[in-house]
């Protein structure tokens, strides 16, 4: 019974890591992880046109310009990646 529990959850958990790109895993890097968290954050607002104008107008820019500052925001949203240590 307990090796079958173990089985489904270990392909659920495979499923929602198949099916949502952010959810992460044991070897994520904090830098990875704070940089899905943005690209998560900065594609739901441009996803969301109320949201979108919200922020425009509070920012006194076009819509179509804060639309495409943070499509470019989502390359390094943290900027460059940590140098990785060659151990």
């Amino acid at each position: 019974m307990a090796s079958e529990l173990r089985y489904t959850a270990n392909t659920q958990l495979e499923h929602l890591h198949a099916r949502y790109t952010g959810t992460g895993h044991a070897d994520l890097t904090k830098y990875d992880w704070v940089t899905h968290q943005h690209r998560d954050t900065l594609s739901s607002i441009v996803g969301h046109p109320p949201l979108t104008s919200y922020l425009a107008l509070a920012d006194g820019e076009a819509i179509g310009r804060l639309k495409f500052e943070m499509t470019e925001r989502m390359l390094q949203p943290c900027g460059p990646p940590p140098r990785k240590d060659e151990d």
